[in-house]
């Protein structure tokens, strides 16, 4: 009997081990995580408030690029982000990766 519950206990001990071995990131994947990775914030139709939680922009940055907006037209690339005042191109790259320019 107790050889039995021994197998049983490294049965599951196996088994259960390659399941929590499969995130190599080394961070625990969240729905939060998942849901990040799939959606971008759009840019042209988010509000300052959305625009400054963007890792890298504050109130007056993300301000800036809503105001941009509404005088210019929709922002089309990166390199057309690097036009509103304050933000040069490795802002532009950092926060190019948090959102989509449709």
């Amino acid at each position: 009997m107790k050889e039995l519950l021994i197998s049983a206990l490294l049965a599951t001990l196996v088994l259960t081990a390659n399941y929590s071995l499969a995130n190599t990131s080394g961070q625990p994947l969240t729905k939060t995580a998942v849901a990040e990775a799939s959606t971008k914030l759009k840019l042209n139709q988010a509000s300052a408030e959305q625009l400054a939680a963007v890792p890298g922009l504050g109130k007056v940055k993300a301000q800036a690029i809503v105001d941009y907006v509404k005088e210019n037209g929709a922002i089309k690339s990166e390199a057309e982000l690097t036009k509103v005042k304050g933000i040069g191109e490795k802002l532009a790259a950092r926060v190019a990766e948090h959102v989509s320019f449709d």
